[in-house]
C-alpha cells in the first residue's frame, strides 16, 4: 500500500494545499500553513467500479418512528434549558463559544451540579486545569458536595474509552475542545485537522451512547470560534456567552439550534457566587431610570435616552438606547457605537438628514445599548432615531414611552413582527404609551396591552412630535414637519 503524503490544513479557513506555501490560497492568511498526515485510505469497497461488490444496503425507515424519542433533561438552569430549546436532547452536542474569562467555565459546571442535583449524572473533563483548580471553583460556588464526575485529560482515545467501557453519564463537558487531540493524527492540539478529528469521534460516541456532550470552544479576536469552520456545522447547537468584562450582565445567545429556536437568549448576573439567573431582563436592563442621580430635573426625564422594546428568540426584551450628538471639532466626524450596527447608524443620520433636514451627519454620534445587551434587529431603527433627534435638539423622550420600527431609505416606517408580545411586556413594566409604525389598510388594530398606541408613518412625523427648534432645520425639512400631523 502506497504510503500517505502529507499535506498542508490552513489554520483560518482549513483549506488544504499538497505543499507548503507562506500564502493560503483559500483565504489568504499569511503563516497559517500546518502539516498533517491524512488517515488512511477509505475501507475496502468504497470508490470501486460499479457492478462489484460494495458496503451493505441502507436499511431505509419512515419519517414517523414507533416509539417517541427520549425526553429532554433539564439541567435545573432555567435560562439555560431556554436556550436550548426547553432542556438537552439525548444524544446532541452543543458548542459554548465566549471570550476569555466571560464564564463559560463557570456556568457550565454550575449546570453539571444543578443536573446532578436532580438526580442525573454529570462529568467535567478538563485539558486546561488541573482537578484542585476545578475543585476550587465548585468551592467559591458553593456545588462542591454535588455528584460530579471530574477528569483532567487531553487523549481523545482514553476519553472515548472510559465512557464507551462504563455506562455514560447523561452529561459530558469537554473544556476545551482546543485542547485535545488524536495521536493518530501527527499535528499539535488546536489545529484544524486536530479540532476536527477530536469533535468528529466525541461527537459520534454522543449518538451512539445516548448522552448529551458540551463542547467549550475558543474564540478569535474577531469574535468567532477558533478552528475549522466545519465544527459548528458538525454540532447541533451552537451557543455565544457575550458580555462585558467591566459590566455584570452576561447574555447566553443561541444562533444554531437544531431541537429549538435561534437567537433566543439567557441573562445571567455574575457575582462572587457565580452566574446567577435573571427571569425578567427588562426589568434589570432599565432599573436606573428612575434614579434622580441619572436624570435631569425636566421631570425624571433624559434628553438622547429612548426605550426599545425588541424581541430576542422568543422572549421580548426591553432596554435603553442611549445618544450623544455633539459638535465635532475634526474634519471627520466621529461615530462610536457599542451594542449595535455602526453601518445601520450611518445609514439612520443619513436619512434624518435627507429626508428630514437634520443636521445630524455633521456631528460627532456616541451610541449605547445600555445594560451590554447586543442589538441586531432592525426594528431598533425607530428608537435609534428618537434617540438622535431627542440628544441633537435637547429635547427628553417622553419617559413611559417605548418605541420600535424599522426605517426605510425613504423615510418610510416599516411595520415588525411581534408587535402584540413588545406591547405586553412594555405594558407589564408600567408604560403608558408607544410610538409603533402604521398598520396596513383594513388590519385588526392590537389592543396593546392596555397602551395608548401612536402610529407613526414617516420619520418626519416622530420628528415632528419631538418638536426640534427650527434653527437646526433646513427649509425643505421645515416644510415637511410643518405639514406632518
Amino acid at each position: 500500500m502506497a504510503k500517505a503524503q502529507a499535506r498542508y490544513a490552513c489554520q483560518e479557513c482549513g483549506a488544504l494545499a499538497p505543499k507548503w506555501t507562506g500564502k493560503c490560497e483559500g483565504c489568504g492568511a499569511w503563516n497559517s500553513l500546518v502539516e498533517e498526515v491524512p488517515r488512511s485510505g477509505p475501507p475496502k469497497g468504497l470508490g470501486q467500479k460499479a457492478g462489484r461488490r460494495g458496503g451493505p444496503a441502507l436499511d431505509f425507515v419512515a419519517l414517523r418512528g414507533k416509539t417517541a424519542g427520549p425526553p429532554r433533561k433539564l439541567t435545573g438552569i432555567a435560562e439555560l434549558d431556554r436556550v436550548c430549546g426547553g432542556g438537552l436532547v439525548p444524544g446532541s452536542t452543543i458548542l459554548v463559544g465566549g471570550d476569555p474569562g466571560i464564564g463559560k467555565s463557570t456556568l457550565l459546571l454550575q449546570a453539571a451540579a444543578a443536573l446532578a442535583a436532580h438526580g442525573g449524572t454529570a462529568a467535567y473533563i478538563t485539558g486546561e486545569e488541573a482537578i484542585d483548580q476545578i475543585r476550587l471553583r465548585a468551592e467559591r460556588l458553593g456545588v462542591a458536595d454535588r455528584p460530579v464526575g471530574l477528569a483532567a485529560a487531553s487523549s481523545v482515545r482514553d476519553i472515548v474509552d472510559s465512557l464507551d467501557s462504563a455506562e455514560p453519564p447523561d452529561l459530558v463537558i469537554i473544556d476545551s475542545i482546543q485542547t485535545m487531540y488524536l495521536d493518530n493524527l501527527d499535528s499539535a492540539p488546536g489545529t484544524v485537522s486536530q479540532v476536527r478529528g477530536a469533535a468528529q469521534e466525541l461527537i459520534g460516541l454522543a449518538k451512539r451512547r445516548g448522552f448529551v456532550v458540551v463542547l467549550v470552544g475558543h474564540v478569535t479576536k474577531e469574535g468567532l470560534i477558533a478552528g475549522p469552520r466545519v465544527l459548528e456545522h458538525m454540532v447541533d447547537t451552537v451557543l455565544y456567552f457575550e458580555g462585558e468584562r467591566g459590566h455584570q450582565f452576561r447574555i447566553l445567545r443561541a444562533v444554531k439550534n437544531r431541537f429549538g429556536a435561534t437567537d433566543e437568549i439567557g441573562v445571567f448576573e455574575m457575582s462572587d457566587r457565580g452566574l446567577v439567573e435573571v427571569p425578567n431582563p427588562s426589568a434589570l436592563f432599565l432599573a436606573d431610570r428612575d434614579d434622580p442621580a441619572n436624570a435631569e430635573e425636566s421631570g425624571g426625564r433624559t434628553a438622547g435616552a429612548a426605550v426599545f422594546a425588541g424581541i430576542e428568540g422568543t422572549r421580548p426584551v426591553l432596554v435603553e438606547v442611549q445618544a450623544l450628538v455633539a459638535p465635532s471639532l475634526l474634519g471627520t466626524p466621529r461615530r462610536a457605537v457599542v451594542g449595535w450596527d455602526s453601518t445601520r447608524l450611518a445609514m439612520i443620520a443619513a436619512v434624518l438628514d435627507a429626508r428630514c433636514g437634520l443636521s445630524v451627519g455633521a456631528n460627532d454620534i456616541y451610541l449605547n445599548i445600555a445594560g451590554g445587551l447586543r442589538i441586531v434587529e432592525p426594528a431598533a431603527d425607530l428608537a435609534v432615531a428618537a434617540a438622535l433627534v431627542s440628544a441633537l435638539t435637547e429635547t427628553p423622550f417622553p419617559a413611559d414611552t417605548v418605541v420600535f420600527g424599522e426605517i426605510g431609505l425613504s423615510g418610510r416606517v416599516r411595520p415588525v413582527g411581534h408587535a402584540e408580545a413588545r406591547l405586553k411586556e412594555a405594558a407589564k413594566l408600567g408604560f403608558t404609551e408607544a410610538w409603533i409604525p402604521k398598520r396596513p389598510a383594513g388590519r385588526r388594530a392590537s389592543s396593546g396591552g392596555g397602551l395608548r398606541t401612536i402610529e407613526i408613518g414617516h420619520l418626519s412625523e416622530l420628528v415632528a412630535r419631538l418638536s426640534p427648534p427650527r434653527r437646526r432645520l433646513t427649509p425643505s425639512g421645515a416644510a415637511r414637519i410643518a405639514a406632518a400631523p
